[in-house]
């Protein structure tokens, strides 16, 4: 063998070498500045998530009345952003509540560590005892409050956004085609935007639906049962069904800790443990796959692996914003022919949007 055909054998080799060695610096570089920056970008990314929420409503408006633009518009953001504001006021509410009455759960609380522990069994009582007891009701109501304080803060923040974002919807598309020099490149950025805009909006739209269900269900259940702080509860478990995977197993366990807490007997623990379980397994196994259909077209791996990864980069709302930011970089990639292979890894059947549909 030659020297220039070993040459030309090594060249390849180096090539995927020097790619592999730039994809890890730009992916190391990527995670540090999405941690050191969480502080600015979380509310960035909530603003967008909510625009694209009040968009998909101002649409929907628009389509069932008839009504002008600038009406469709403003219903939208006055649905959305008093929802969200809904949301906020009864959590910070019944925290201020809660902190007020911790005095009352202290003294049940070892009662009803008592009552677990006789529920799991000789063999868990122990290990129940040793891990419940250590549990300080006060600093998880300092907690609780802080994180309303700071959800308020944040909704604030993340209403100014949505204001000046709403502002530039409709020029917002030709300022991108005028950015990008080559009009194909700028028919390809519209085109990214859109088929995210669509995703977001099928995906918002329905885990809503979904979590509003779920909600009304279990709020039904707490307000018969007379548990305390139902609505936190009922407002929790909306929020938590955002989450995938996990999050419809807290939105259970926790007002089902709190019963045991609340009440003398176990039954309302059963209550909600069986029948709130039964409808969350039930929804999420088989209504949100049927309604969310491919507008969450990834893999149940990339879901939990997003889970992870996001969690562990910006703590709870990294959990929260898991999926659709996942969502995100799929259909970037899956526009990008370099990185086509590793949106179809992640995808859920190995078919892609811009393979399927027309582009606009």
């Amino acid at each position: 063998m030659t020297r220039r055909q070993q040459n030309t054998e090594q060249r390849p080799v180096r090539l995927s070498l020097a790619l592999v060695r730039d994809l890890s610096i730009v992916l190391t570089l990527a995670i540090l500045a999405l941690y050191a920056g969480s502080g600015f970008l979380i509310p960035l990314a909530l603003s967008f998530l909510t625009f694209v929420l009040i968009t998909a409503v101002s649409d929907r408006v628009r389509d069932w009345v008839n009504a002008p633009v600038w009406l469709a518009n403003l219903l939208g953001i006055v649905l959305v952003l008093a929802g969200l504001f809904a949301i906020m006021f009864v959590i910070g509410g019944q925290a201020t509540q809660f902190a007020r009455a911790i005095g009352n759960y202290e003294t049940a609380f070892d009662g009803a560590v008592t009552r677990m522990a006789a529920l799991l069994g000789p063999e868990m009582m122990g290990f129940a005892r040793d891990t419940l007891a250590g549990v300080d009701l006060s600093r998880l109501t300092r907690g609780a409050v802080g994180g309303a304080t700071s959800a308020l803060n944040t909704f604030l923040l993340v209403s100014l956004y949505v204001a000046f974002l709403m502002a530039e919807r409709r020029t917002l598309h030709h300022k991108m085609l005028l950015a990008a020099r080559d009009p194909q490149l700028g028919q390809d950025m519209a085109s990214v935007m859109d088929a995210i805009s669509t995703s977001l909006q099928r995906y918002l739209g329905v885990k809503t639906i979904i979590s509003l269900l779920t909600a009304g269900i279990s709020y039904t259940v707490f307000r018969l049962l007379g548990l305390e702080f139902a609505e936190t509860w009922a407002v929790l478990t909306f929020a938590l069904n955002f989450i995938p995977s996990i999050g419809s197993i807290v939105a259970v366990i926790f007002p089902a800790l709190v019963s045991l807490v609340q009440f003398d007997s176990v039954t309302p623990f059963l209550i909600i443990v069986f029948f709130c379980g039964t409808v969350q397994f039930l929804i999420g196994n088989f209504l949100d796959p049927a309604m969310l259909g491919r507008s969450l077209n990834m893999s149940s791996f990339m879901v939990i692996l997003s889970l992870t990864f996001w969690t562990v980069l910006w703590g709870l709302i990294g959990a929260f914003l898991s999926v659709p930011l996942t969502v995100c970089i799929l259909i970037v990639f899956s526009h990008i022919p370099a990185m086509r292979p590793l949106a179809i890894l992640m995808s859920k059947d190995g078919s892609l949007t811009t393979e399927d549909e027309p582009q606009a």
